[in-house]
């Protein structure tokens, strides 16, 4: 095998990483990619290629023949190496898994779950005003209120919260530094969800009139079969991951950029109708999905770079929406920015599926709080951008 610089690499910055407390300096990093190198390797996670600029990645995600997502979308994997259905999977079977879910979260289902989410965040605001000036509005508002929409409308039991909780700090935060503490996490939750099915089966969902993604899932065929146990497991791991922690995360870091500046907060509170609009800016600027990762199928050449199959690729979405030949001042977030699609959701066959639900439960929360709240601001500026960890606030009149 050639060496990388036989091969001419463009770019190297051997130390990038996507993960954890490597986000905290993250936009000088794209900028240096973006400018010197869009193109380059990485030797984390056993190495790997990124892409960064807008295009590219664009392109590459409409690619699957040559960028595929198997064996894992994730680097590294969430703990767990079984494929998690349907991100994990390439085509021709990938579109038979993706339409299962598909009449869920249209956006006509996504808005009858508005009232629901309207009162929950309404609720969870007041326990924010009640808890005292200083508050850690991820804890009281940014983490549960997704949890709690996303357990009414999957199924799960609202009350085992706490746990999950645990689980997505263990499984998505510890799996870089603690990756043995990852995977026993991933096993706490596949024998949850196995116990789950379990009482679900034995109720009968025929039976079950809540109409909920496990019900739907029990009810599903794949080929004119049912779906197997193993199937099942890995759809609701991923539903699991993906449902609770990306909307913490755009919650919590929309409210961090207001608690920083307070003319951005007395604009949405005089323009509400704007807020839709600002929460694209904060997905673009600050994603909760920073990259995702393929494997090259074939040798394929990408700006002059080669890159040979059966090597692994990172999209970095975060770049790309950092593109100074797609974006004006691409660092600058604007609340008002028109004409602003981005790659937070990812794209082509492998776009996110809960987008709607995502983006509505993001601009309810932003619009309850900024009503509940006359003024806030951040009580603890060593509290990182990113995450779901703790945002404290001090809340005042």
């Amino acid at each position: 095998m050639s060496t990388e610089t036989e091969r001419g690499l463009s770019h190297n910055k051997s130390d990038f990483d996507f993960h954890g407390r490597a986000l905290d300096n993250i936009f000088d990093d794209y900028q240096d990619m973006l400018a010197n190198g869009p193109v380059g390797h990485s030797d984390k996670y056993g190495g790997f290629w990124y892409i960064t600029k807008s295009e590219d990645i664009f392109n590459a995600e409409q690619d699957p023949d040559t960028f595929a997502v198997g064996p894992s979308m994730l680097l590294p994997a969430f703990g767990t190496d079984v494929p998690l259905i349907p991100i994990d999977i390439d085509p021709p079977t990938h579109a038979d898994f993706r339409k299962i879910l598909l009449p869920m979260f249209t956006p006509m289902n996504v808005s009858k779950l508005g009232p629901g989410m309207r009162e929950t965040a309404r609720q969870l605001c007041q326990e924010v005003l009640a808890a005292g000036d200083v508050v850690d509005v991820s804890a009281k508002l940014a983490r549960p209120m997704p949890t709690i929409i996303f357990s009414r409308l999957a199924g799960y039991p609202e009350q085992d919260w706490p746990i999950f909780d645990r689980w997505i700090d263990e499984i998505i935060y510890e799996r870089t530094a603690h990756p043995e503490t990852a995977y026993a996490a991933g096993r706490e939750l596949n024998d949850y969800f196995d116990r789950l099915l379990d009482e679900r089966e034995k109720a009968g969902p025929e039976a079950d009139a809540s109409n909920d993604l496990i019900t739907q899932l029990l009810k599903a065929e794949v080929k004119g079969r049912k779906l197997t146990r193993e199937e099942l497991l890995s759809y609701c791991y991923l539903l699991f991951l993906a449902g609770l922690d990306t909307t913490a995360w755009a919650i919590r870091s929309a409210l961090w950029y207001l608690a920083g500046n307070p003319q951005a907060q007395q604009q949405l509170r005089e323009d509400p109708d704007l807020i839709p609009t600002a929460a694209e800016e904060f997905l673009r600027t600050l994603s909760p999905v920073q990259a995702m990762a393929r494997t090259a199928k074939a040798d394929t050449v990408v700006r002059g770079q080669e890159i040979k199959a059966g090597e692994r690729v990172v999209l970095v979405f975060g770049a790309g929406n950092r593109d100074p030949e797609v974006y004006e001042e691409p660092n600058e977030i604007k609340i008002d920015r028109e004409d602003n699609r981005h790659l937070a959701f990812g794209g082509g066959i492998h776009r996110c599926l809960g987008s709607n639900l995502g983006r509505a439960e993001m601009v309810i929360a932003m619009e309850e709080f900024l009503k509940a709240v006359p003024h806030f601001e951040r009580a603890n500026n060593d509290e990182p951008w990113h995450g779901v960890g703790p945002l404290t606030l001090k809340i005042g009149a």
